[in-house]
This record gives structure tokens, C-alpha cells and sequence, in this order.
């Protein structure tokens, strides 16, 4: 994931949200590593993670992509998320996507 290294800022925030796939796809692995496994997170609670680790202000893009990617669960309502117990990987994606 060296590749990502050119989106993110001197704190380690994501700075822009990647326009092609595969950096996409790296970007999401990185996020999902950074949340608690276990954890039932409010939509207030995630989106403030989400933002403390990027900074063009969208936390909604990263958590509909978590969700869309299957790293997190979250209630129909959308009231609470977590982190999916067993993750994809780059890899699974990816082939997904070809």
C-alpha cells in the first residue's frame, strides 16, 4: 500500500479521495484497519473517526464505501455500524473488480 502514501498528509490523513479503483480499494483497507473490531459505532461517532483521518470533509462517501465493500455492517436504519467480523482483503475485492 506504499501507493497511498501520495494521499495522505504529514498527520496521516487521507487528502483527497482516490479517483481510480485500486487506490480506492487501498484506501478503504487502510480506514477499516483503523476502526475498532467489537465496536458498535453511532453514525455521529463513526463520521467523527472518519474525519479525524481525512480532510476533505465527507465522511459519508467513506462510510457508504465501508459499508458498499462490506467492511462494515450497519442497521437499516442506520443508526449504528461495525466492523464486519471477517474482513475483505485487497485481494478478495479486487478480484471482485477484476
Amino acid at each position: 500500500m506504499a501507493e497511498l502514501k501520495n494521499f495522505l498528509d504529514s498527520e496521516g490523513r487521507l487528502t483527497a479521495w482516490p479517483a481510480k479503483r485500486k487506490m480506492k480499494l487501498q484506501a478503504l483497507v487502510w480506514l477499516a484497519g483503523k476502526l475498532e473490531p467489537g465496536k458498535t459505532y453511532t453514525e455521529r461517532e463513526l463520521n467523527a473517526q472518519l474525519n479525524s483521518w481525512h480532510t476533505f470533509g465527507d465522511p459519508v462517501t467513506l462510510r457508504r464505501e465501508l459499508v458498499d465493500h462490506h467492511f462494515l455492517g450497519r442497521t437499516s436504519s442506520g443508526s449504528s455500524y461495525w466492523m464486519e467480523p471477517i474482513q475483505p482483503t485487497l485481494e478478495d475485492i479486487e478480484k471482485l473488480y477484476g
